[in-house]
């Protein structure tokens, strides 16, 4: 759920960051989010998105990352796991969520919640929109500070 590697680290200058630095993007205390606009301004972004997908974080603050994905038909994220609890809405579409060779289908309007360090992968099956919220353990969180 990174962002695209620029800024300082990554030796990439601000000019041509594709967002807001997060520090400055996250510090407001309240943020409001039309989530058709942003998925349609992602969507227009002249970077090609990664292994089909694209994403943007927008929100992330302590243990607690939410993020917007869009995903081509057919393109997926490879099993992983999550240090937290892990909420996919999917808001458009169709994907397929594997966690623990269990598939789950999910359409517009479902959930999964899955408990931390459950491994998953996530398969658009449609050209899909994918909210993610991640919430991870004290410990996880820490190490990501």
């Amino acid at each position: 759920m990174e962002e695209p590697n620029t800024g300082p680290s990554s030796g990439v200058p601000e000019s041509e960051r594709l967002r807001q630095h997060p520090a400055e993007r996250f510090a407001a205390p309240q943020h409001h989010y039309n989530l058709h606009e942003v998925a349609t301004r992602l969507g227009r972004e002249a970077e090609a998105g990664q292994a089909g997908h694209r994403q943007e974080t927008l929100y992330k603050h302590g243990a607690t990352t939410v993020a917007l994905f869009l995903f081509g038909h057919l393109t997926r994220l490879p099993a992983h796991r999550a240090g937290g609890v892990v909420v996919i809405q999917v808001l458009e579409g169709h994907i397929q969520v594997t966690a623990e060779d269990r598939a789950h289908d999910l359409h517009a309007g479902h959930l999964l919640a899955l408990a931390p360090g459950v491994e998953h992968d996530v398969l658009a099956r449609e050209v899909s929109r994918m909210l993610l919220t991640v919430h991870l353990d004290a410990d996880a969180a820490n190490r990501s500070e």
